[in-house]
C-alpha cells in the first residue's frame, strides 16, 4: 500500500478528511513524521514528536453498518499487525480506543466519521503508536514506547502492515463475530477491573455492537456505549 508521507503536518485526520472530499479512493494512507495539532478522543491533544507512527486512512464503507465497533475492530487490527513485525511483544486493548503495553498506553485509534446528508460518506481512521519518540512528563508515567521491547521497530518498518490492517478493518461491516469477541477477550485489559467510570461496577467483557459490558453490585450487567473509563484505584 502506497503511503503519503509528510516531515510535517497539523493533524493527518485533516488531511484526510480533505483527500476525501476530493475523492479519494478508500485505502488511502498519510503519514507525518510530526503532527503540530494531532488530537485523540473527545478532543484530547495528541502528543506527536519525531519517532512515533502518526498514520491516517481513508475507509469508505458501503453503509454505515458496524461503524459502532470500528475502534475496537480497528485497535485488534494494529495490534496483530504490530506483532507481526515484532514477534514475542503482545499488546493489551483498553475499550474503546487504547492499545496497551504492560499496563501503560502505548498507542490510540480514532475513528472520525463524515457525514453526506443521511448517508455516510467516509471515515478517517488515525493511529498514534509510540515508537521511539519522548515522552513529555505529563504523560511518561501512563505511557509507554513499543521500542522499549523491540528495539528494531521503526515508522517506515511497520506503517505499510498497519496501514493494510487498519483498510481491512474499515471495510469489515456488521457487528463483532464470535471469533473477534473472543480475540479481544485474550487482549481485554479491563476485564475484571472495578470501574469508578462510565458507571461503577466490574468490567466483564464487550458486547458484538462494542458496548462495555459492567457488572453492577447486584449483578446487573449495563452495557455502556460511551463515556471515559476511570479504574477505581483500590
Amino acid at each position: 500500500m502506497p503511503i503519503h508521507w509528510f516531515d510535517i503536518l497539523p493533524s493527518t485526520q485533516d488531511l484526510i478528511h480533505k483527500l476525501a472530499g476530493d475523492g479519494a479512493a478508500a485505502g488511502t494512507a498519510v503519514a507525518a513524521r510530526v503532527q503540530t495539532e494531532g488530537r485523540g478522543s473527545r478532543g484530547r491533544v495528541w502528543e506527536s514528536p519525531p519517532g512515533g507512527l502518526w498514520l491516517s486512512v481513508l475507509c469508505r464503507p458501503p453503509r454505515d453498518a458496524g461503524v459502532e465497533v470500528l475502534s475496537l475492530r480497528a485497535a485488534l487490527a494494529v495490534a496483530r499487525a504490530v506483532e507481526g513485525c515484532t514477534p514475542g511483544v503482545h499488546l493489551g486493548i483498553k475499550w474503546p480506543n487504547d492499545l496497551i503495553l504492560g499496563t501503560r498506553k502505548a498507542g490510540g485509534i480514532l475513528c472520525e466519521a463524515r457525514w453526506q446528508g443521511n448517508e455516510l460518506g467516509w471515515i478517517a481512521i488515525g493511529v498514534g503508536l509510540n515508537l521511539s519518540n519522548q515522552l513529555s512528563p505529563g504523560i511518561a508515567g501512563v505511557a509507554a514506547t513499543l521500542q522499549t521491547v523491540a528495539r528494531d521497530l521503526t515508522p517506515d518498518t511497520i506503517a505499510e502492515s498497519v496501514a493494510l490492517a487498519v483498510a481491512a478493518a474499515g471495510g469489515q461491516q456488521g457487528v463483532l463475530s464470535p471469533a473477534e469477541l473472543d480475540a479481544f477477550g485474550e487482549r481485554d485489559v479491563l476485564r475484571g477491573r472495578r470501574l469508578l467510570a462510565p458507571v461503577p461496577g466490574v468490567a466483564v467483557g464487550v458486547a458484538a455492537d462494542g458496548a462495555l459490558l459492567v457488572a453492577g453490585a447486584g449483578g446487573q450487567i449495563t452495557p455502556m456505549r460511551s463515556g471515559s473509563v476511570v479504574l477505581d484505584p483500590e
